[in-house]
């Protein structure tokens, strides 16, 4: 059972809630209401659009209840009580395919849904996202994969002090720059 300070990590105005597998079968089957409930907050329409990611996550929690701290996220913005995207883990730290550039890292993806962005809300859950890992668990690498079209994800990779170390071509979303962070920044 995961402890209650790994369940909802809180930022100056977001908090970062972890999903588990109730929360995603129901936004799975598209029953927002549940879903809603369940999180104590209104859901962007944006969610329910990425099936395959919520899919992927919850076969990974069904293999892995372990891994409920380390995956999905919902980032809710905390005075409206609305989820304006989501953060997390692909994996808990330390996965095989990290060894050669970020031993005992773990790499984090993040969405912030088009009405919310441009407020800093996606440098905010990922600064938190990261003290939580490095100050609870030890974390000491993150990494990003970032579409070299990206640019407003490359800024924040840059704002955090990420270095470019490699460029790979993903089957799916073609060339991704993989970028990596020693943390604590220097």
């Amino acid at each position: 059972m995961a402890n209650a300070a790994d369940l909802v990590i809180e930022a100056e105005r977001l908090e970062l809630v972890a999903l588990g597998i109730d929360f995603l079968s129901a936004s799975l089957a598209g029953d927002r209401a549940a879903a809603e409930g369940m999180l104590g907050a209104a859901i962007d329409g944006a969610w329910f659009e990425h099936a395959w990611l919520i899919e992927l996550r919850l076969n990974q929690l069904r293999a892995d209840p372990s891994l409920h701290i380390w995956l999905l996220r919902a980032v809710v913005e905390r005075d409206s009580r609305t989820m304006i995207g989501h953060i997390g883990f692909h994996t808990a730290p330390g996965p095989d395919y990290l060894g050669e550039i970020a031993p005992a890292g773990a790499e984090l993806g993040y969405t912030v849904y088009a009405p919310f962005r441009r407020a800093g809300y996606a440098r905010e859950a990922c600064g938190a996202l990261m003290r939580w890992a490095n100050d609870r668990h030890g974390v000491a690498a993150f990494v990003v994969s970032i579409s070299p079209s990206n640019l407003a994800s490359q800024r924040i990779a840059r704002f955090f002090g990420f270095e470019l170390k490699t460029v790979v071509e993903d089957e799916e979303d073609g060339p991704e720059e993989v970028y990596v962070l020693a943390y604590p920044p220097a």
